[in-house]
């Protein structure tokens, strides 16, 4: 068979998030063409097991699509609110730094007058709870998890600051902290705003696989008449029509008709399967040449798209939920801060009795201990590795996936599109009788008519070598048989094996198994029904493929192929590249179950995919890595896209996440080492000796910590 499909070409230009035509376009291109179906059966993924699965109700469908477009918008907003939070905060903290005499003092001033204290703690008090909120509402939801994180340790610092000075205005002796409050307040604010700005992204996966599937269908009456409705209204048993290079509309049987459909961007496969009567056909995959009338076999929740979504969904709620390394550091200072602060009260209450001296020492000890540059140490290297990252077509959308991927064994990568391009690309060339150059001229003027896949690849490889385009009449599409057509007054065909053997046109049998033996796909030029020659072709390897998989070896991280494509062309790609193992002809249920599989040998596993076969593996992998150049579906699931479509770039993601992580742990340090000298002298330790920290030392050691920490980021850089 040679069904030509005549879908415009989209440039395949890599796009973040192309839309919809695009992708469809783009997958049609990539596909292989199933020249011999019959004989050389590619299988049909899925198609006969879709209805053992469970799916989710269309209603749900609808109310996780609506769930995550709120949760994008309530991403912005966030992003809007800190940064609202932050400026406003400032404003108030320039003059609680103008009125706190422990500044005053520091600078050699003294700007004193009557009231001022309460001037001060009214101040403080809008600060307190305008810029805290985000950081109480935070603790209350770490609490509920009884997991404290940064927020916990934040709100506890503040919470205590603020209770400590209110007190020291109203009723007890000392010094406020009504400085180290606003301070405190404003460089969280800054860290998270920064942080926030920087990884702004909401998975909308759900809402794209919705998209996937076209609003209306043709419903073929009982008259025989032909009406368009929206597909939601189809029933089981209903007869539908789809026209040429149409979507399918919803999963059914097909009753009549004849045409190749383009099930890739579904199942993975990437040569386009021969439907005729009785064969099952996918919603949303993609009809060829031919017409096709099927009657409804599943709706609604029954679809095997609803399977899909209910994977992915499954996926992204079983996900391990990591804690970013600045979270990890934050607890273990919300702990040293309470036993600390509590150990200090309760030693001066034994050593002294001295109540406001006590709780001085205490608060000191626990507002020391959530340092200012803790703020900033990991939301400047997370700023700094986005910008990198942006820079070299990293676009990173969860920031624990990444810091986490310089942990990973295993690296799983899908064929079609990823390893591969995606596209044909001519291999071998025989030619009988007739110099190659001719041969390939001939080809070349006849498939310049078609937008078939195979088509391109001729004609790119006709392009590349210059070659003439001669005079084509009578051209001829015929499904089922292949290309026809009057070449310089020469009768030409192009066929498949299967009409080459159907019709008893004799060729190297040998030959033709040793390619096919290879993934290739084979066509024959004929003429007046002699065999003139022939042209393998097969989806082109990547060129950065190879080194991306030899430099993973290097690294000592097993590189799998995981695909829904055939065992001969998977195995050739697998060899090509010297990949670790290779798995062929798997469903998308089946490569979540993979992934789940290396989970349970205790390996750590970044899927690498762009097809919405993919999307539930890309869910569930411990780092989801898209092809920019992939489906939506694809792009919306994954944790990292890379822009450039370009394997190599997931050895970059290694070595970023890597250096990443090594300058946050130089910046956690920095940002905490002088508590380690500041903590004992804040509790008095030395205070009989006369050595105690005055919060003006704590304030020039705070500052320092904090600009060495703004310095070190932005060192960060990878080879």
């Amino acid at each position: 068979m040679h069904n030509h499909n005549n879908n415009d070409k989209s440039n395949n230009e890599v796009l973040v998030h192309s839309n919809m035509k695009h992708t469809q376009d783009r997958n049609m291109e990539q596909n292989h063409m199933n020249h011999e179906h019959n004989e050389r059966e590619h299988l049909n993924h899925g198609s006969h097991e879709h209805h053992k699965s469970h799916h989710e109700s269309n209603h749900e469908n609808n109310e996780n699509q609506e769930n995550h477009e709120n949760h994008h918008d309530h991403h912005a907003m966030m992003v809007q609110d800190f940064k609202k939070r932050f400026f406003i905060s400032l404003v108030l903290t320039v003059p609680i730094l103008i009125l706190s005499p422990m500044i005053q003092m520091f600078m050699g001033v003294n700007w004193r007058f009557n009231g001022d204290p309460y001037v001060l703690f009214a101040l403080s008090t809008i600060l307190f709870f305008y810029g805290g909120k985000p950081f109480f509402e935070g603790a209350k939801d770490e609490l509920k998890q009884k997991s404290p994180a940064m927020m916990t340790l934040i709100a506890l610092a503040i919470i205590v600051a603020y209770v400590y000075s209110s007190l020291t205005v109203f009723i007890l002796k000392g010094n406020d902290f009504f400085w180290e409050l606003a301070t405190l307040i404003v460089i969280m604010l800054l860290g998270h705003w920064i942080e926030m700005k920087s990884v702004m992204g909401a998975s909308k996966a759900l809402e794209e696989l919705v998209k996937l599937m076209p609003e209306t269908a043709h419903l073929i009456k009982d008259n025989g008449d032909i009406v368009d409705v929206v597909v939601k209204q189809l029933k089981e048993g209903n007869t539908v029509l789809v026209k040429p290079g149409e979507k399918i509309p919803i999963d059914g049987i097909v009753y009549d008709g004849n045409s190749d459909v383009n099930e890739s961007m579904i199942t993975g496969e990437s040569v386009p399967v021969e439907k005729r009567a009785g064969d099952e056909i996918i919603g949303g995959s993609i009809n060829g040449e031919g017409l096709l009338k099927f009657k409804v076999s599943r709706v609604g929740d029954q679809t095997f798209l609803s399977q899909v979504i209910k994977l992915v969904r499954e996926a992204q709620a079983s996900k391990s939920k990591t804690q970013t390394l600045a979270d990890i550091a934050a607890k273990w200072l919300f702990y040293i801060a309470v036993t600390a602060g509590t150990i200090t009260f309760v030693a001066w209450m034994i050593i002294s009795g001295d109540l406001s001296f006590a709780i001085e020492r205490a608060v000191t000890v626990v507002i020391i201990s959530c340092p200012h540059a803790l703020g900033l140490a990991t939301p400047l290297v997370t700023s700094m590795s986005t910008s990198i990252g942006a820079k070299r077509g990293l676009l990173i959308r969860d920031r624990a996936a990444f810091e986490n991927a310089r942990k990973l064994d295993a690296v799983v990568f899908d064929k079609t599109g990823t390893l591969t391009e995606g596209e044909f690309g001519v291999t071998d060339v025989f030619e009988i009788g007739i110099p190659k150059n001719e041969l390939l001229s001939i080809a070349y003027s006849l498939e310049s008519n078609s937008e078939h896949p195979i088509a391109k690849g001729i004609v790119r490889e006709g392009k590349k070598l210059n070659l003439e385009i001669k005079e084509v009449k009578d051209y001829q599409n015929i499904t089922g048989q292949g290309l026809k057509a009057t070449v310089d007054n020469r009768n030409i065909m192009i066929a498949s094996p299967g009409y080459m053997r159907r019709e008893g046109v004799s060729f190297d049998e040998s030959q033709y198994e040793k390619l096919a033996g290879e993934g290739k796909t084979v066509v024959f030029v004929i003429e007046n029904k002699k065999l003139i020659g022939y042209i393998a072709l097969s989806d082109i390897i990547r060129e950065t493929s190879k080194e991306a998989i030899d430099t993973l070896k290097v690294m000592n991280i097993e590189s799998i192929m995981l695909t829904g494509d055939n065992q001969k062309a998977a195995s050739y790609v697998g060899k090509k590249l010297n990949l670790d193992k290779v798995i062929a002809e798997v469903l998308p249920q089946d490569k979540s179950n993979k992934v789940d599989e290396l989970h349970n040998e205790g390996k750590m596993v970044a899927m690498t995919g762009d097809g919405v076969n993919d999307a539930p593996a890309l869910a569930k992998a411990d780092l989801g890595i898209a092809i920019g150049a992939g489906t939506d579906v694809a792009i919306e699931t994954a944790d990292i896209i890379l822009v450039k479509s370009n394997p190599l770039d997931v050895v970059n993601i290694l070595k970023l996440s890597k250096a990443t992580y090594s300058k946050m742990i130089q910046n956690l340090v920095w940002a905490t080492a002088y508590n380690v000298v500041a903590l004992p002298l804040a509790a008095g330790i030395l205070y009989n000796q006369g050595i105690v920290i005055s919060p003006a030392l704590g304030a020039v050691l705070m500052s320092l910590s904090t600009i060495i920490v703004a310095i070190n980021a932005r060192l960060l850089k990878i080879d």
